[in-house]
């Protein structure tokens, strides 16, 4: 049947073509905004994880829940022994000690409410691949009393590099503590909204102005992203008696888990619609070779083939055709993805972002098993309805197609 159903479709090279253009314009459809919508997610997850969250954040326990007003009642002590025990495990690149803080700043004419972060700068620099720096320099850890600010901060406050302002903030105890930093860099990130509020200064001075030793988080960076729910189930069996808490960064970042949903659902109706293009084209496409061939399938029944076997050759026939145009359309939609990856798709900033991208088609192999399977199977279900029509039809009406 099968060698029977290769030679029909050799024999009808133009119903086959058709029906071909049809199943590798979908599958590429399927391959190219798969790969685009892929590569979106990706790399919002990658600004994210390298210019605020870092891979995983270990805290004192309620800290995420109940520490963002009051962070100086939620620090971990001494935080050095265990920030060791962290950078040793396997897959753990480095881990840096941030502290939190809220105050003012002040520019010598108005100052804005602010929220401050006391950072490591030598790690925090290999973290921040995702910030971009605007102006300036990132900091250093020789930058005694210097800070980096966000953009609109900047903008706002009309600071620039090598300028001074005054940081005010409130110590555990209550008491008003102030000092003058000096402007080393102005960064900016994905947040538009951090970028309107932040301030970075070194861990060291951060915890002279709240008159406190301890941090509020260590932040992880690990070798690969991947790894991140394996090393923080590690993390949280090693440290949740000593009463710490881990959050990945998916758990840190809600606005990415709401766009990633966004996309799937959207990415999800455009499969239904490729689905359903594919389908009345293939329909279309067998129905009028079915009818042309009644003739043909008439004989057959006459000279002994049942019915079945008829509606199997049909089948047969459109499932050789899906396997090749789906085959066709994976690897002319990889090439087409190499191809403009390797030029890039300028994008506009998304929305509460300022920062532009380069997008990419990513060659990511659940999308391709998936437009494969997508073409497989429309070429098979549109063959379906004009095959229980050919079972169905009497033998002599379709001989009667022959005169």
């Amino acid at each position: 049947m099968w060698t029977l159903a290769l030679r029909n479709i050799l024999r009808h090279k133009s119903r086959t073509g058709m029906t071909l253009l049809a199943i590798v314009a979908g599958v590429v459809a399927l391959v190219l905004s798969g790969g685009f919508v892929h590569d979106i997610v990706r790399q919002l997850g990658e600004v994210l994880i390298h210019s605020q969250s870092g891979h995983l954040q270990v805290s004192r326990t309620g800290y995420f829940e109940r520490g963002a007003r009051s962070p100086e009642k939620f620090l971990i002590a001494n935080p050095e022994p265990i920030r060791k025990q962290i950078a040793a495990m396997p897959g753990v690149e480095d881990v840096m000690s941030r502290v939190y803080f809220a105050g003012l700043l002040n520019n010598g004419r108005s100052d804005l409410p602010i929220i401050g972060e006391g950072v490591d700068p030598a790690r925090e620099a290999r973290l921040g691949s995702g910030m971009v720096i605007k102006a300036g320099r990132v900091l250093r850890n020789n930058d005694a009393h210097g800070m980096m600010i966000g953009y609109d901060l900047a903008h706002a406050l009309k600071l620039k590099p090598g300028d001074w302002a005054t940081l005010v903030m409130n110590t555990a105890d209550g008491a008003l503590n102030s000092q003058e930093f000096q402007v080393i860099g102005v960064f900016q990130t994905f947040s538009k909204d951090y970028d309107a509020r932040a301030v970075r200064i070194p861990l060291a001075d951060a915890q002279d102005l709240l008159a406190n030793q301890g941090v509020n988080t260590l932040v992880v960076s690990l070798k690969h992203t991947e790894d991140t729910a394996a090393v923080a189930a590690a993390l949280t069996q090693k440290f949740s008696r000593a009463g710490l808490e881990v959050k990945t960064w998916l758990e840190l970042n809600d606005f990415y888990t709401k766009a990633v949903k966004m996309y799937d659902v959207q990415f999800g109706v455009l499969r239904i619609i490729i689905l359903l293009m594919v389908v009345l084209s293939v329909v279309n496409s067998v129905n009028m070779s079915v009818f042309e061939r009644v003739g043909e399938f008439g004989t057959m029944m006459a000279l002994g083939n049942r019915s079945r076997t008829v509606f199997g050759l049909i089948i047969a026939e459109n499932a050789i055709i899906g396997l090749v145009g789906a085959t066709l359309g994976i690897g002319l939609g990889i090439v087409l993805a190499w191809l403009i990856s390797a030029i890039g798709i300028p994008m506009p900033p998304p929305p509460n972002a300022d920062l532009s991208y380069t997008a990419r088609i990513g060659v990511v192999p659940s999308v391709i098993m998936g437009a494969f399977a997508v073409g497989l199977i429309a070429t098979v279900l549109a063959a379906l309805l004009p095959a229980v029509r050919v079972y169905r039809i009497p033998v002599v009406d379709a001989l009667r197609q022959n005169i």
